[in-house]
């Protein structure tokens, strides 16, 4: 049976209508991945060991789970299928963990771990981030198999980890050992929110993230204010100080090194085509604030971020009438692939002797494995090809992003691995991603299976760039 494009795409709707997917995404979310959590081992361990092999033990695929580099952190499930050396491999990602389930702040009548679907909102830990997603991509290769006759046409590996919302740890460790069982043509990943409800979208990467604390050390003990104050140097303004001169007055980032020469010419073109949706009770960006002569797009995916996590100096929850000896703030950078992770914290030295704070240390921190900064080129013909695909289906070009806004560990495949990185997020910006009453949209669900569908049999048919 040759079967059809438009058939696999049915098959994969089907799946949704008839209450398949459903029932998979209730066993799935069942299990309590809380990877931030420290006896989250055995949970995430039968995740890739049972409730995974379980999922796809009618599908072709041959199974392994491989250990985790890291002691103690989560494995990472593997399927892999290959039709023929000679045809393009796709590698596709998906996360098992999640983060905390939070369930007592969940409403009434909900529980992050059963999936409870009203009207078109589908409530659960994972509904979205990230097992609804790497279903999608799963059932919609069930659907081109079955409308294929058993084929796909191309190469497929299944990579599901289970430690992303820790940052990854030992991901990249393993796709350096597994160099060769993971070696792909093209990165495909489910995660993250679009920026409309109404069309498709692609992102390339992921802004990396920096996080350091500003110090100012200056006595180990506080002093009566009436007998010191005003004679020893109050820590609290040196550090507002400092702080001054990083950001100005109105959101521009003063440290040189710290943002991009420029804006590649295809980046600046994708930002500018990018489509957005209002989302009822997200805030409004202030236009106002940032860098001068940057579009609200430009300014989150193309341009360096700066904040203020946090800030103290003395006791808030009860002050006392002294002069105090330290204060600390941490600051989070957030940047593209323009810049390297590494290039900041010494820009800001530079910056700070040269400004007259030699007093205000850094200190770097790694609260959790921090992302890199990764960026496909938008005019790569992987992403010219999917990017078709999803036209055909919907009859609409998707929003194209250089990077998402948030972290993922696209810098990892793209450096170990060679191969260019495509995620297609399957969510909104109002679903509570890591938040109690985390939830999907089930159109959404339904249409990424189609989009899906279409996506894997296009491949299968041929429709790739020439081979690296």
């Amino acid at each position: 049976m040759a079967g059809t494009r438009a058939g696999a795409i049915a098959r994969a709707e089907r799946c949704f209508d008839e209450g398949a997917y459903l029932d998979g995404l209730r066993k799935l979310v069942a299990v309590p991945t809380e990877s931030q959590l420290p006896d989250s081992l055995p949970a995430l361990t039968r995740y890739c060991t049972e409730t995974l092999p379980a999922l796809m033990r009618d599908m072709p695929f041959e199974q392994v789970v491989l250990d985790n580099p890291r002691s103690g952190r989560g494995p990472v499930f593997v399927a892999t299928r290959i039709e023929d050396p000679a045809l393009p491999t796709v590698l596709i990602y998906g996360h098992g963990d999640v983060v905390r389930g939070l369930a007592p702040k969940w409403s009434e009548g909900l529980d992050p771990w059963q999936v409870t679907p009203r009207g078109d909102k589908w409530y659960g830990r994972g509904t979205v981030d990230n097992k609804g997603q790497h279903l999608i991509a799963i059932e919609a290769l069930r659907a081109v198999l079955a409308e294929r006759g058993g084929r796909l046409g191309f190469n497929a590996k299944v990579l599901v980890e289970t430690g992303e919302e820790q940052g990854s740890p030992g991901l990249r460790d393993l796709l350096r050992a597994e160099k060769d069982l993971l070696a792909a043509d093209v990165f495909i990943g489910l995660d993250g929110p679009r920026q409309t409800t109404f069309m498709p979208e692609m992102k390339l990467g992921a802004r990396g993230g920096v996080a350091f604390d500003l110090v100012v050390r200056l006595r180990d003990h506080a002093h009566h204010s009436g007998h010191w104050g005003g004679v020893l140097t109050d820590p609290g303004f040196v550090l507002a100080h400092a702080l001054a001169s990083i950001v100005g007055r109105h959101g521009r980032i003063l440290v040189e090194g710290w943002t991009p020469a420029a804006m590649p010419a295809s980046v600046k073109r994708a930002i500018g085509e990018l489509v957005f949706e209002d989302i009822p009770g997200l805030p409004e960006g202030d236009p106002g604030w940032g860098e001068p002569g940057l579009t609200k797009a430009e300014k989150i995916f193309g341009w360096t971020s700066v904040i203020v996590l946090a800030q103290i100096t003395g006791h808030p929850d009860a002050p006392t009438n002294a002069v105090q000896g330290e204060a600390r703030a941490r600051l989070q950078v957030r940047h593209t692939a323009d810049i390297p992770g590494a290039a900041f914290v010494p820009a800001l030295r530079r910056h700070l002797d040269a400004k007259g704070f030699p007093e205000v240390e850094i200190v770097p921190m790694m609260e959790r494995d921090m992302f890199g900064a990764s960026r496909t080129d938008p005019d790569d013909p992987w992403v010219e090809m999917v990017a078709g695909s999803m036209r055909r289906t919907t009859n609409r070009a998707p929003n194209i992003i250089p990077n998402s806004s948030g972290s993922n560990p696209s810098d990892m495949f793209l450096e170990e691995l060679g191969t260019p990185v495509i995620w297609i997020p399957n969510s909104y910006a109002g679903c509570n991603q890591h938040g109690p009453d985390e939830h999907a949209l089930a159109p959404l669900l339904r249409e990424g299976l189609g989009l899906m569908a279409g996506i894997w049999w296009d491949i299968g048919e041929g429709r790739v760039p020439a081979r690296r």
